[in-house]
């Protein structure tokens, strides 16, 4: 007997190129599991699908290789932080302190 299918949204975005690729996974898949299927990486030189951090619907997903995708989740491949937020927010207050 075969797996059911469903369908899941892989998009992945750097500064010059978005990318969302549809993929038909069997239940039970992971979000690991369709990240890799769904060859986004090949779109993008560089990208580490298994060292970047992940999420759905823009909620954050710590374990990636145990999360169980449902029919339409979008996962969401998220790029290194260039800056850390907090860094980011005391520059920009500091730049309009000076202005």
């Amino acid at each position: 007997m075969h797996a059911k299918l469903i369908k899941v949204e892989v998009a992945y975005a750097t500064p010059e190129k978005q990318l969302i690729v549809e993929v038909e996974v069997p239940e039970g898949c992971t979000l690991l599991q369709a990240a890799l299927q769904s060859g986004i990486d090949k779109e993008f030189p560089g990208l580490d699908i298994e060292q970047s951090a992940m999420g759905l619907f823009g909620r954050k997903v710590a374990k990636v290789n145990e999360e169980i995708l449902r029919e339409g989740d979008r996962v969401e491949i998220y790029r290194p932080l260039l800056i850390d937020p907090k860094q980011a927010r005391l520059n920009r207050a500091a730049k309009n302190k000076k202005e």
